[in-house]
């Protein structure tokens, strides 16, 4: 198993991959990822962990240049679900798909439990 590559982030905003001693931009790491690259990110200075940011820094990068751009409508409602960040929408939609499965779930359980019930009753 791969270890995980470390990314310094300085305040100068300069990300540097301490296994390959260079400087990184930001579409350097998403490749790393891309590719399957486990890497966390740290701030130099303070030493705590920003790769969410980072990663949601590349996110937006990545969504500026892209040739579509996501509806205003899907934004809005991005920023109405739970706390108003993304990661908030996907955790809100995901609970409620889940929620969804497991409601369909005990209906076909509830269903098909019937349905033998009835089918051995009329043997």
């Amino acid at each position: 198993m791969k270890e995980q590559k470390i990314i310094k982030r300085y305040q100068n905003r300069k990300l540097y991959d301490t296994d390959e001693s260079s400087y990184v931009t930001l579409d350097e790491i998403a490749k790393m990822i891309r590719e399957g690259e486990d890497l966390m990110v740290i701030d130099n200075k303070t030493k705590n962990d920003i790769t969410a940011v980072t990663l949601t820094q590349l996110l937006y990068e990545s969504e500026r240049r892209a040739s579509t751009q996501p509806s205003i409508a899907l934004l809005k409602e991005i920023i109405r679900s739970g706390d108003g960040s993304f990661s908030g929408f996907i955790q809100s939609r995901l609970s409620d798909a889940i929620s969804s499965f497991d409601q369909e779930n005990h209906h076909d359980a509830a269903g098909s439990a019937s349905a033998q019930s009835h089918a051995i009753m009329n043997q």
